[in-house]
């Protein structure tokens, strides 16, 4: 009888500290996961179907020392999502990264000169933005569209300033090694013949003219995982039965996405040659700019229609309207379209000082058939990224 009441506590103390072991194993993002209401927790019931990815990185600052602490959830590099909008970030980052390149050979030109765009048979395609109150068609304008309301049209003139070979050795070099840039967002767009871009001064002096570019490059996205996706697609109003080919589409990785992240806000943890080429002041514009809402600009003005103040917030606010908080600062970018959503973003809780990034994809195609525009974004995937990154703040921010 001893033994056995030996052997029963025994055998309690080994359960009690293999489930301590455990808990103490366990990653914020896990404990956010498990606590997280039910549009998180339906998705994860099934989340091989929704392509679930995740990563999180707290940022912990400790005698002015900076310490990046990861956690992820079924986050695999070579595992195929569409990145869809958040291939804007790089693209808006890289268009003043080339500006300075270009003052510095000696040309008189910034982010806000004007400018006008030609097509290779010499026509004018665009020379002024409407949005803008004198306007005027400039890159930081197009800069501020992107991260307020995700405009295709600033991506696409933004795309061709740079050229799409610009675009991948520039972020290459920087080792950002799983992003590839392929095209614009335009149907039947030339992606890799760029249009002409003439630069101008007020008394309409040309102050830098370029001519187009033509792409050399090719990525290789056909080792992926999942590049191949669903059971259809829909082609000139016919369902093609047959899954929807990835290969020549945008690729960014989660870890690219947060890479690219960290290089704006913690550029000092990276070697020189990891950096972007900026200024701080390039940096401070970016920063400002991404953390905006729809309704805290100006110019360009969004404070009519469908514009509110989540429109491109998905994590915490995404789900709902007129709730955003100064407290709490999302700089991020978002995508959705083919199904696909994602954001990323770096968030900062002023209350408590509390600082990470998080960034995550899901894919929301229950009927697997693509191009048919009949996706679960507004009830399934931004509520899940919605209610993950609440459960992720208060996770870091709860005692």
């Amino acid at each position: 009888m001893l033994n056995n009441t030996l052997e029963l506590s025994l055998l309690t103390l080994i359960t009690s500290f293999l489930l301590i072991h455990c808990n103490k194993m366990e990653s914020p993002l896990d404990h956010a996961l498990r606590k997280a209401g039910p549009a998180v927790q339906e998705v994860l019931k099934d989340k091989d179907q929704y392509e679930i990815q995740i990563r999180l990185t707290e940022v912990l600052e400790k005698e002015g020392e900076v310490e990046f602490r990861t956690s992820s959830f079924q986050e695999d590099d070579q595992f195929y999502f569409y990145p869809a909008s958040t291939a804007k970030l790089p693209v808006a980052i890289l268009a003043l990264q080339k500006l300075r390149a270009l003052q510095q050979k000696g040309y008189k030109i910034n982010a806000n000169t004007p400018f006008e765009i030609i097509s290779t048979q010499g026509n004018v395609i665009e020379y002024k933005d409407t949005t803008a109150l004198n306007q005027k068609l400039t890159i930081a304008h197009l800069i501020k569209k992107i991260f307020l309301v995700s405009d295709n049209d600033a991506y696409n003139y933004l795309f061709d300033f740079l050229g799409r070979d610009y675009i991948n050795n520039a972020l290459h070099e920087v080792g950002l090694q799983n992003t590839h840039l392929y095209h614009k967002f335009l149907f039947g767009a030339d992606n890799i013949n760029t249009w002409e871009y003439r630069f101008y001064s007020s008394e309409q002096d040309t102050l830098y003219f370029q001519s187009t570019i033509q792409s050399t490059g090719s990525g290789n996205t056909s080792e992926l995982k999942s590049i191949f996706k669903g059971e259809g697609y829909v082609e000139n109003g016919i369902t093609v039965a047959a899954p929807f080919d990835f290969r020549n589409k945008n690729r960014i990785a989660l870890s690219d996405l947060e890479g690219i992240l960290k290089r704006l806000f913690y550029p000092d943890s990276f070697e020189e040659k990891e950096r972007f080429s900026l200024l701080e002041e390039d940096l401070e514009f970016l920063r400002f700019w991404m953390s905006r809402t729809t309704l805290e600009s100006t110019d360009p003005n969004y404070n009519y229609g469908d514009y509110y103040d989540s429109y491109v917030k998905f994590f915490i606010y995404g789900d709902t309207k007129g709730q955003m908080s100064d407290s709490v600062r999302i700089y991020n970018k978002v995508g959705f379209a083919y199904g696909t959503v994602t954001d990323a973003a770096y968030i900062v809780d002023q209350k408590t000082n509390t600082q990470f990034f998080l960034s995550a994809s899901i894919l929301v195609n229950k009927n697997k058939i693509f191009y048919d525009d009949v996706y679960e974004f507004e009830t399934i995937g931004i509520p899940f990224l919605a209610e993950l990154g609440r459960s992720v703040l208060k996770e870091l921010t709860t005692p």
